[in-house]
């Protein structure tokens, strides 16, 4: 958390755009409505919240980049970690977290999170060169049906019901 509180100020200028070409294949992917809630865990300045048609909650750790997350009328931001994500069991019918997993504390509690306040659909994304790679593909694919994972350029992606 140190690290992406000390990149804060520039995190929107390294970052968006590569996060951007992200969260469009998720979109693509979801069938996302007005009516839905989602949740994106590791939201960071909420680059990965901008623009769906539903309730957004975002929620993540460091503080600084939360406080450089544009307000927008659907949105919401929260502090807190994603292994304590501090919502009822089933809360969200959409859960996202794009980039996250692999700087997680403890991934497979934050997975076991995401699954418990999540009710049918889930996107979750990390570094392919992440030396976790390995067990979170593991761990995803132990508590989550996933039905189907893509490369991008620096991630890859699995979509999971």
């Amino acid at each position: 958390m140190e690290y992406y509180n000390s990149i804060a100020e520039g995190y929107n200028e390294l970052y968006r755009e590569e996060q951007l070409k992200k969260i469009e294949s998720i979109r693509q992917r979801l069938r996302v409505t007005k009516k839905d809630r989602l949740l994106d865990v590791g939201c960071g300045t909420g680059i990965s919240t901008e623009g769906w048609p539903c309730e957004c909650v975002g929620i993540d750790p460091a503080k600084s980049l939360l406080a450089r997350a544009k307000p927008q009328p659907n949105v919401s931001f929260i502090q807190g970690t994603a292994e304590h994500i501090p919502f009822p069991d089933s809360s969200f019918d959409i859960v996202i977290s794009v980039s996250a997993l692999h700087n997680f504390d403890d991934p497979e509690k934050a997975l076991k999170e995401m699954k418990r306040v999540g009710k049918h659909a889930f996107a979750i994304s990390f570094l392919k060169k992440s030396a976790k790679r390995a067990l979170l593909e593991s761990l995803i694919k132990k508590y989550f049906s996933v039905e189907e994972i893509i490369e991008e350029e620096k991630d890859i992606i699995f979509f999971c019901l």
